[in-house]
C-alpha cells in the first residue's frame, strides 16, 4: 500500500467515525506522526494534502525542517524546559504541556523572543505511571495560570490512551477525557480557546473520534511500521 492509498483509507474511516459522534469531516484534523520517517516520504505526504505533521523530538524537528516546508508542525513528544528556546518558528502547536513549570518557561521565552505559543495540556487520564501528562485535577490550575499569561494560549487537551488489544476496552478512557474537556470549556476563559481535543492514534483513532476527538495523531497506519 502506498502513502496515498493509506491516506484515502484512513480519511474514509475518520469521516465515518467522526460522523457517529456528530462531527463533520472539516472539523477533524489528522496530524501525520513523522517519527523515524524519511524526509522523502514526509514530502510525499505533504504533497497529498496532509498539512499537519507531528514530531516527538526537537532535534528531529530541526534536522527535518526543510522536509516540513508547507506544513503546520506540531510538537507531540515530551518537551524539556531547556528545549523550549530551540523550538522552530514553524511549530504551531505544542501538544505536550504537562506541568506548570513548562508553561512558565514558554511564557519566559515568548517574552524574551517576542514569540507566541499555542499549546495543549497533556492529561494522563488513565493514571499510567509510564505515561506523560498531568493528573486530571491539575488541568484547571494550569488553565487558570495560562489565562494570566501574555505569550501562551491553551487551545485544548491531549492524551495518549493505554495500549489495548481491543479498543473497546479503552473507550471509557476517551469518554472520561471528553467529559474533562467539556468541563473546562464551560469555565469561560477569555485567552484560552478550548477547541481542540487531541486523542487517538493508528490503533484506536476510530474509537477516539466516536467519543469526540477533533484531532488524531497517526503514524504507522499512514507510513507503515517503523524500522
Amino acid at each position: 500500500m502506498t502513502i496515498n492509498d493509506n491516506w484515502k483509507a484512513i480519511r474514509a474511516r475518520m469521516n465515518a467515525a467522526a460522523a457517529r459522534f456528530g462531527h463533520q469531516p472539516e472539523e477533524i484534523t489528522l496530524v501525520a506522526v513523522t517519527k523515524t520517517v524519511e524526509e522523502e516520504r514526509i514530502r510525499e505526504a505533504i504533497s497529498l494534502g496532509i498539512l499537519d505533521v507531528g514530531e516527538n523530538r526537537v532535534q528531529e524537528m530541526l534536522r527535518k525542517q526543510e522536509a516540513f516546508s508547507g506544513a503546520r508542525l506540531h510538537m507531540i513528544g515530551q518537551l524539556q524546559k531547556n528545549k523550549v528556546r530551540l523550538l522552530p518558528q514553524s511549530v504551531v502547536l505544542v501538544q505536550s504541556v504537562d506541568r506548570l513549570s513548562l508553561l512558565q518557561e514558554m511564557e519566559r521565552i515568548g517574552n524574551r523572543d517576542d514569540r507566541q505559543f499555542e499549546a495543549l495540556i497533556q492529561v494522563n487520564v488513565a493514571g499510567e505511571e509510564q505515561k506523560g501528562g498531568c493528573n486530571p485535577d491539575e488541568v484547571v490550575p494550569i488553565l487558570d495560570a495560562a489565562e494570566e499569561m501574555q505569550q501562551v494560549r491553551i487551545r485544548g487537551l491531549m492524551m495518549v490512551a493505554p495500549a489495548a488489544t481491543d479498543c473497546e476496552e479503552i473507550r471509557p478512557v476517551f469518554k472520561k477525557m471528553r467529559t474533562l474537556f467539556e468541563k473546562c470549556r464551560t469555565i469561560g476563559y477569555n485567552r484560552n480557546q478550548l477547541d481542540i481535543l487531541s486523542m487517538g492514534m493508528s490503533h484506536d483513532f476510530e474509537v477516539a473520534l466516536e467519543e469526540g476527538a477533533t484531532m488524531v495523531r497517526i503514524g504507522t497506519a499512514l507510513f507503515g511500521k517503523r524500522s
